[in-house]
Order: C-alpha cells, then structure tokens, then sequence
C-alpha cells in the first residue's frame, strides 16, 4: 500500500469511530451512514489512493473537473466506483452530467430535472438524482426552496429516465457543529414528509467533515468528507 493510502485509512479508520459513536448516540445502525470522499480540486492519483484505502464513493463539485478524471480513474481501478455531483450543474453541462456520474445530487429546479432527464435517455440509462434543498435560504446557494420541493420530487416522479432517491443539502456555515443541528433537523423533517409519497426517497445527503456527527444524529445516511480525509486543501 502505498503511503498516502496508509494515511487516508487511517484518517478514515478514525471517521468511521466517529461515525459509530454518533449512531450509538442516535440508536442508529452506523452501516446506514455511507461517506462519500469529496475529491474536488485533488488529482487522480489521489482519487486511486483512497479506492487503495478502501472507499469507492467520491464527490466532485464541478463536470469540467470531473471530465479529466473520472474516465481515467474508472479505466485504472480494480474496482467499480461511484462518482456524485455535489456542485451546482448548468443545463447545458446536463449531457456530460449524466455520462460521467451516478447520482446528481444537486438538482433544484424543473427545468434541470427535464434536462438531465433528455440527457439520460439519449444515452440509454436510468440515472439517480436528489433533490438539493436551500435549507438556509441562503441567496448564494443553489437548492430549491423548501415549500418547492414537493411539486419536484412530485416532476422528478414522472420523468422515466430519473430515479429521486433522496434530498440533499448544504447548511449555512456555522463556529460551532451544534448550532447546526436546527437546519439538519429541518432537513429531516421535510424528508420525513416527502417519504409519506415518495418512499423511493430513502437518502439523506448532509454532513461534512466539520459537523458531520450532528448530521449523523439527526439522521443522515450519507455525510461529505474532504479535509477530515485528505487534509486542507491548497487555495
């Protein structure tokens, strides 16, 4: 193994202790919590560390970045891996969405919904989408509003090609991981509401490295590590 896999299983050894605490706190199953390694702004290389490390799932913000890597980090794997997009996605990125990931996690309006919907059809695949949510109401921040997302979840239903499997957000940034807890259960509380009509939304995508225990405690499924894996990135 080579040493940057050594130090990133070791650095997720230690997540995954936090992750189980945090699950025995909530009387949860710490296999629920799944942690998707947000590899945005580091190289391939880094990527084929941590599948060496033994994580498979990763989190990239941006197609353009992705486009360079993923293909090549598919070819070079010895394993099937999970790319999903966590960043805001332009409709006329859609196509190359749906070619290199497997889950869109931030889809937050109709009409990028239709779109990814085209996109996946012409290529002949089902693709899983989450619904993002602006939990925060935070005016820089992608994410439909959350009295909006019952009539998208309700779209994204009818739309053939797309399977909705749950919400996402990102809270505003807080000091402290406890003050976070109130937008983690406000989260919660509109999933819960939307599996009364929607049972496919199983999902819960909150969480990063700074507060991901809270999100863990009110019920995230999966949580978004980058610094708590791979360190500080470089401005």
């Amino acid at each position: 193994m080579s040493p940057l896999a050594s130090e990133i299983r070791e650095r997720l050894a230690a997540v995954r202790a936090r992750i189980a605490a945090a699950a025995q706190r909530a009387n949860r199953d710490p296999e629920e919590v799944r942690v998707l390694a947000v590899s945005k702004t580091f190289p391939a290389s880094t990527i084929l560390a941590t599948v060496e490390a033994g994580l498979f799932q990763f989190g990239e913000n941006r197609v353009q970045e992705a486009a360079r890597k993923v293909p090549p980090v598919r070819d070079a794997s010895p394993h099937a891996l999970e790319f999903h997009l966590i960043g805001s996605l332009q409709r006329n990125k859609a196509r190359r969405a749906a070619e290199l990931f497997d889950v869109i996690q931030s889809v937050d309006r109709p009409e990028l919904a239709r779109s990814l919907n085209r996109a996946a059809a012409e290529l002949g695949r089902r693709l899983q989408v989450m619904i993002q949510v602006n939990i925060d109401a935070e005016t820089q921040k992608g994410g439909v509003e959350p009295s909006a997302a019952p009539s998208l979840a309700e779209l994204i239903g009818v739309l053939p090609q797309l399977d909705a499997t749950g919400l996402m957000a990102i809270p505003a940034a807080q000091p402290n991981a406890e003050i976070a807890r109130k937008s983690f259960s406000r989260l919660r509380r509109l999933h819960e509401q939307l599996k009364l009509d929607h049972p496919g939304l199983r999902e819960l995508s909150m969480g990063m490295s700074a507060d991901f225990e809270v999100a863990i405690e009110e019920g995230a499924t999966w949580i978004r590590i980058g610094t708590g894996l791979f360190g500080p990135r470089t401005p």
